[in-house]
């Protein structure tokens, strides 16, 4: 069907998008059978480190206090300055109260007590289903952790995820840290040498095929910082050229990198303490040219590196960039960069994905996200309806089927059609 108005435009694409199911293709969730290290309710989306961060700006509160307190106790603090005493604009604030509209909690009372009865009695699974429903969520991709205690005595139980969770592979403490982490791995009987040669990598890469038979990763990731160069003589240079380029090419999955985060510059704020820096773009370009049979997905945390990254894509096939992460997941910033790469790569990206690590946030980030690219789309639709050109309501479908499902699958080589 032809479309021959902006009003009919826009109705079709808010339409598309409210039914099409996503896949979230990065989050730090876990399949609900993994227990307690899937964090969900209102205390864990209060306490989440974005609030912590903001309402360390309103108190003289030292931080090694706070973090001595119940979560409960946090909790309270972060509404009482956040919600209570201050109107809540900041994204991460409306966030909290986005969620509770969407999950069908009246957000009118400033009575923190009232949301958390709402929450009680509930269970992570029943949550679970809740959550993925409201957001038209089908599949969750997680965030796995081999280096976590917590999380590994979980794999080893035998414990796998639920059909609509999938697993990644995380690998930064390989390598950004791989002078202590080698220790670790020879306590888990690799034969690890002091120097850099055969046997190192062999069993560096025995490491990472153990992991995949276990987790049957849909791709392997890394959080780097700024400073990321490529190709480099140091520890992560020689792991990635020598491990993880070999074995991710070998199983066809990609190799995801997070470029841009500079770790606890305020260390007494933990995870709150994180920034962003801008980063050279050689680094992903000479891996791009050198290793074409690869695939690389990639989001890079800062603002001034979004041109250069999407031009990138432009020359390089295999690299898939993906979402708004972290700093970038500002309304503003998402309307900015989803224009930019429209314009740059047509609909071949993945425009978000929720980095979330509560539960609940999957329903803010997205509801969100959905409001920036209905009045973004709708306005590049009506450019191209205004030169003549039939837009019809099939493309729009397709085309944000693309974008918020199918071009992730494709690009695994995958067929997922659920």
């Amino acid at each position: 069907m032809i479309l021959t108005t902006e009003k009919g435009i826009r109705n079709t694409v808010e339409e598309a998008i409210e039914n099409q199911e996503i896949t979230d293709i990065h989050t730090h969730l876990f399949s609900p059978n993994f227990g307690d290290i899937l964090l969900w309710d209102i205390d864990e989306l209060l306490t989440y480190h974005y609030l912590v961060a903001e309402v360390m700006r309103w108190t003289d509160m030292d931080p090694a206090l706070f973090w001595r307190m119940e979560k409960k106790e946090q909790a309270e603090l972060i509404w009482q300055k956040l919600f209570v005493e201050r109107t809540p604009v900041s994204e991460a604030a409306r966030g909290v109260l986005t969620t509770l509209k969407e999950m069908g909690i009246d957000p009118k009372t400033k009575n923190l007590d009232t949301y958390r009865a709402e929450f009680a009695g509930r269970t992570a699974e029943a949550q679970v289903g809740a959550v993925m429903k409201q957001a038209n969520v089908s599949n969750i991709v997680m965030t796995n952790d081999p280096f976590d205690e917590q999380e590994r005595a979980i794999w080893f139980e035998g414990t796998r995820p639920q059909d609509a969770f999938h697993a990644v592979l995380r690998i930064d403490p390989l390598l950004n840290d791989f002078q202590n982490t080698k220790e670790q791995l020879k306590k888990w009987g690799y034969d690890i040498q002091d120097d850099w040669n055969g046997r190192t990598i062999k069993e560096v890469n025995r490491f990472l095929e153990d992991w995949i038979e276990i987790m049957n990763p849909l791709y392997m990731a890394v959080s780097l910082p700024p400073s990321f160069a490529y190709p480099e003589e140091s520890d992560r240079g020689r792991v990635i050229r020598d491990c993880i380029l070999p074995v991710t090419k070998k199983h066809n999955i990609p190799f995801a990198l997070m470029i841009g985060v500079k770790k606890r510059v305020n260390p007494d704020l933990i995870d709150a303490g994180d920034f962003v820096g801008k980063a050279d773009i050689r680094a992903l370009e000479n891996l791009l040219a050198e290793n074409q049979e690869n695939k690389f997905l990639v989001t890079i945390l800062s603002r001034e590196n979004q041109h250069e990254l999407a031009v990138l894509a432009r020359k390089f096939r295999h690299l898939m960039i993906f979402g708004c992460w972290w700093f970038m997941n500002n309304p503003v910033i998402v309307n900015e960069v989803t224009r930019m790469r429209l314009e740059l790569l047509n609909t071949s990206f993945i425009p978000q994905h929720s980095d979330a690590r509560v539960l609940e946030q999957v329903v803010y980030k997205w509801r969100h996200t959905k409001t920036v690219l209905k009045d973004v789309l709708t306005e590049k639709y009506e450019d191209v309806r205004s030169t003549g050109w039939p837009v019809t309501k099939e493309d729009i479908q397709k085309d944000i089927a693309a974008m918020f499902h199918e071009n992730f699958w494709n690009f695994l080589d995958k067929d997922f059609r659920k």
